[in-house]
């Protein structure tokens, strides 16, 4: 069987089977070798964070009837978008893909800290006081919609290819676990690994309740997009154990408490 067929007949199982494989996996070594001591214990987070991701699945499921990797098979049966005009090798159509959707997500993220609307929405995540595995589940529904309309919006004009597309989103969701992962890496191996991936030293600076830190350090899969848009900073002021997490006047336990942080995009300054 073609690989294509395979990815395309065993799509779901493959996302689901890597998703909770790479989430158990980070879980129990980050328990293993922790980065920073937590000031929540993990029942207390995990429950509100793991309750947001089934929400935004169900979420995704009643309100868009298609998703990025249905939108992709429309595209490559009607042959419409950028790539089908360059007609390239099909390896480096999806290579092209890959990096392109990566390069959007990081822009996406960005415009989420910078337009006042977005931001509000996206606060939700940054709520979080305590950084390990689960905070990379912890984004709004809205949110959650949002991007994967822009995802729709950007394979349709680019005619990303549907193996594109699934391995775009398999290595995104287990990149934003990785790097969102509360993990002790040796600092010889981070500084090599930061080279091409965002690491959890790197991506936790962006988590800073300094603004200027967490203006910083965008990127969830190829670390190269902070270089190249000069939003890198390599540490932050403080030090991995020093530094405090979240946002500034959001420091007791309400990120620990489901309700209000569905409703926390909607609070009044």
């Amino acid at each position: 069987m073609p690989f294509e067929d395979f990815l395309t007949d065993n799509e779901a199982l493959l996302r689901l089977s890597i998703f909770f494989g790479v989430l158990v996996l980070l879980g129990a070594v980050e328990f293993a070798f922790p980065r920073r001591e937590r000031t929540f214990k993990r029942v207390k987070r995990w429950r509100v964070n793991l309750a947001i991701a089934v929400i935004d699945t169900l979420a995704l499921r009643f309100l868009l009837p298609i998703l990025a990797v249905g939108t992709a098979l429309w595209v490559e049966m009607n042959q419409i978008g950028l790539l089908e005009l360059l007609n390239w090798p099909g390896w480096l159509e999806v290579l092209l893909a890959v990096i392109l959707l990566d390069v959007l997500v990081y822009g996406q993220h960005v415009a989420f800290h910078h337009i006042p609307i977005f931001w509000r929405i996206h606060r939700v995540h940054h709520a979080d006081r305590d950084i390990d595995v689960t905070t990379a589940l912890r984004f709004h529904p809205v949110e959650i919609v949002l991007s994967m309309l822009l995802k729709i919006a950007f394979v349709v004009i680019l005619g990303a290819p549907v193996v594109a597309v699934i391995c775009f989103e398999i290595l995104l969701n287990a990149m934003a676990m990785f790097n969102h992962s509360n993990l002790r890496i040796p600092a010889g191996v981070d500084r090599w690994l930061r080279l091409f991936v965002v690491t959890p030293d790197m991506h936790r600076v962006h988590h800073s309740i300094d603004m200027v830190e967490s203006n910083r350090n965008f990127g969830f899969s190829l670390s190269i997009w902070d270089r190249v848009f000069s939003t890198y900073k390599a540490q932050p002021n403080l030090g991995h154990g020093k530094m405090v997490l979240g946002l500034g006047e959001y420091q007791g336990d309400e990120s620990c408490r489901l309700g209000w942080t569905l409703c926390f995009p909607f609070f009044r300054r």
